[in-house]
């Protein structure tokens, strides 16, 4: 390595996965590129079959991945790990592997950091010295971004009395529905949240939360409200609602979108119904409560802070350690 390494962050078709590698990689402060991937159906075979290789890629995108070859690579999700492994056989030299999230326990040793948050629970054989547990999940959001997001976004917000509370809605999980009902019961809560003080609601849904959810959740806030919703397009003020926000409501389906919400100072409630709500997904509130960055959601306004979540930089921190380690600073 000389002292500017080159680092490649990895992306794929995973919204989740692609914010975790860049909010690390921004986080940093040095330059990297950015190799971004999509897949072919192989991909979808299980983890502990695919081996090490490049074959799930899509053809199209296997050119990216090419020499000069990196000093470090940053990867997320099950299904870049074996990409990661097999860019540190091709490179033939020294190759600093960072994964968020453990993918099983094959090819472990290739490895030199996983980024594991607390809610993952035990992992098979247990924790070794490169796995670097976390609250949540790292991402992009940054007190700087929260600066522009507040200029960007102040006069677009303007007109509508404070304090505001920002809502951000996620939606249906691969095991659970984002059923109507729970939509319309958080809009109402919401509104009767907002209008109990005098102020307004930003709301903004994502792609998982279906327009029947939208639907109900446009009619169960009335004015005065800021509202995005997703499948009507145009720009989206998720990070302009973040940074103005007096107050935020998440919805609980979302380890990124509670981990984002909690980088910011306001107070944080989450919205987590029984019936939507996975069980590593309670462990991960109960997690956040505990450590008092945010509290379950009753409709009541409550004027408090916390310091913010900032485990990117941590992680930044831990792998500027490695660098140093390769570069024998």
């Amino acid at each position: 390595m000389t002292n500017q390494p080159l680092i490649w962050a990895i992306t794929d078709d995973r919204v989740g996965n692609a914010s975790q590698v860049l909010g690390v990689a921004e986080t940093l402060g040095r330059p990297f590129e950015v190799k971004e991937i999509r897949y072919n159906p192989l991909a979808q075979l299980p983890y502990a079959v695919q081996g090490v290789g490049t074959y799930t890629i899509a053809p199209e995108y296997r050119s990216a991945l090419s020499p000069p070859w990196p000093d470090v690579v940053l990867s997320a999700g099950r299904r870049t790990a074996p990409i990661a492994r097999w860019i540190k056989r091709r490179a033939g030299k020294p190759v600093t592997l960072v994964h968020m999230m453990h993918p099983g326990g094959r090819g472990a040793r290739d490895f030199d950091l996983f980024v594991v948050p607390h809610h993952d629970g035990a992992l098979s054989g247990g924790d070794g010295a490169n796995v670097m547990r976390i609250t949540g999940a790292p991402h992009r959001i940054t007190p700087s971004k929260l600066n522009l997001a507040i200029e960007q976004w102040k006069t677009q917000v303007g007109g509508i009395p404070r304090p505001f509370i920002a809502v951000l809605v996620g939606g249906a999980t691969h095991s659970h529905p984002f059923p109507v009902a729970n939509a319309a019961d958080l809009g109402r809560k919401v509104y009767r949240m907002a209008a109990d003080v005098g102020g307004s609601v930003l709301l903004t849904t994502s792609r998982r939360t279906g327009e029947a959810a939208e639907r109900a959740l446009e009619h169960a806030v009335p004015e005065p409200r800021r509202i995005h919703l997703w499948s009507k397009g145009g720009e989206n003020p998720y990070v302009g609602f973040l940074a103005l926000a007096d107050a935020i409501v998440a919805t609980g389906d979302s380890v990124s979108m509670c981990s984002e919400a909690c980088a910011t100072p306001a107070p944080v409630y989450i919205y987590a119904s029984e019936d939507h709500t996975a069980e590593k997904h309670k462990i991960l509130h109960q997690e956040l409560y505990a450590r008092g960055l945010a509290r379950p959601f009753t409709g009541v306004y409550e004027d408090w802070t916390h310091t913010p979540l900032n485990e990117t930089g941590e992680v930044a921190d831990r792998i500027e350690s490695l660098i140093a380690k390769s570069l024998k600073l």
